[in-house]
């Protein structure tokens, strides 16, 4: 059967994005993998999947699958990109757009120039939560690699985080350290780790390996997790701007128990219409 998909990104982290409103969608893992292929299918990071939402308040249900097919909770980027689409398309004629999630509910806030402010909800410390194998929740966790000690800091934002203060975020090996921690066992559903290198008290570099696509040029929710963690050790304060491979994104947290703010482009690409 014959779908029409829309390609997005925001800051250079890419989806495939469905419509389910109109023509009910059912996306098999394979499918996913196939849809997300460079060479042979469109090629993306994520595909996501806007369905009709189960809870009346809502807009959307909003649905992410990796390029390795599995399915996750949480995507800051592609959360812009959803609503950005969704205005286009008249689904909703407000710039207030309220999402479902497997992780809860997000508020994604349209501005001027196709900026979108979404609320990424209160980070959870707590290693159970995260999760995470640890007995106490701490603001740096440490673990042996090998002949190497690691030293990262833990949250979630519906999704996992490690988080890595790096002198020097060009020349880590981001794509050895990354897989390396996420099949270490510590985090039970894998991670998503981010490597930072703070530049002032107001802005820092950022690469993350996400957990089930690998190295990204963004990370919406992994550029939120990595000022938290960044905030709490004493890096930074206030509006924050996070350079990450892709372009730039505007983070704010005002501290515990306080939800986090970021604010971002989300592009059209092009439209098309795939064989699955």
């Amino acid at each position: 059967m014959e779908y029409q998909f829309t390609k997005m990104h925001g800051i250079g982290n890419d989806f495939v994005v469905f419509d389910s409103f109109t023509k009910s969608i059912a996306i098999s893992r394979e499918q996913v993998r196939h849809i997300a292929d460079r060479q042979f299918g469109v090629g993306c990071d994520q595909v996501l999947l806007l369905e009709p939402p189960k809870n009346p308040e809502a807009d959307v249900c909003y649905r992410i699958f990796n390029a390795d097919g599995s399915e996750v909770m949480q995507c800051g980027n592609g959360a812009r990109c959803a609503a950005v689409y969704l205005r286009e398309k008249g689904l909703v004629n407000k710039d207030r757009v309220i999402a479902e999630t497997g992780a809860g509910r997000l508020i994604l806030q349209i501005e001027t120039n196709d900026c979108v402010t979404v609320d990424m909800g209160v980070p959870v410390f707590e290693p159970a939560k995260i999760p995470l194998k640890a007995d106490e929740q701490l603001e740096e966790y440490k673990l042996n690699l090998g002949d190497d000690e690691l030293t990262f800091g833990a949250v979630s934002l519906g999704n996992p985080h490690a988080v890595i203060v790096v002198e020097d975020v060009d020349s880590t090996p981001v794509n050895v350290i990354g897989p390396t921690l996420q099949v270490s066992g510590v985090f039970p559903e894998s991670v998503n780790v981010g490597f930072i290198e703070i530049l002032n008290q107001k802005a820092f570099k950022l690469r993350v390996f996400e957990r089930g696509s690998g190295e990204t040029l963004a990370c919406g929710s992994g550029a939120c997790a990595a000022m938290v963690i960044a905030c709490q050790q004493g890096y930074l304060e206030g509006t924050i701007d996070a350079e990450l491979r892709g372009g730039h994104l505007t983070l704010r947290w005002e501290g515990d128990g306080e939800p986090v703010y970021m604010t971002g482009p989300a592009t059209t690409v092009f439209e098309g219409k795939i064989e699955l």
